[in-house]
């Protein structure tokens, strides 16, 4: 019997009503990716038109540091945190080059 099955009514309710708002937040997390890389789509370009490094590693270290004080105040693994935004940071530099090669 699958698992679904041999729970009680209200567990697969309760079950399903959190799977949907995970789902939610899946999608609200993608929309705020998608609009933080606009941000830094446009950040690429002046760097390259002012011809700046693409990356700052102070302001990079600062943002982290900023994050992983969000991080702990909210419970979530430091760890994660900064291999998330290596992950994310790491593809904006890199989109920050091919623009900069662009130009």
């Amino acid at each position: 019997m699958e698992d679904i099955q041999m729970m009680t009514d209200d567990a697969a309710g309760q079950l399903g009503s959190y799977r949907r708002t995970i789902d939610n937040l899946d999608s609200a997390l993608l929309y705020i990716l998608a609009e933080r890389f606009r941000c830094t789509e446009q950040v690429g370009h002046l760097k390259a038109k002012q011809e700046l490094p693409a990356i700052d590693n102070e302001r990079e270290r600062r943002q982290l540091d900023r994050l992983m004080s969000i991080a702990n105040d909210v419970g979530l693994s430091g760890h994660f945190v900064e291999g998330l935004m290596t992950m994310i940071v790491g593809a904006v530099v890199e989109r920050h080059r091919e623009i900069a090669a662009k130009k």
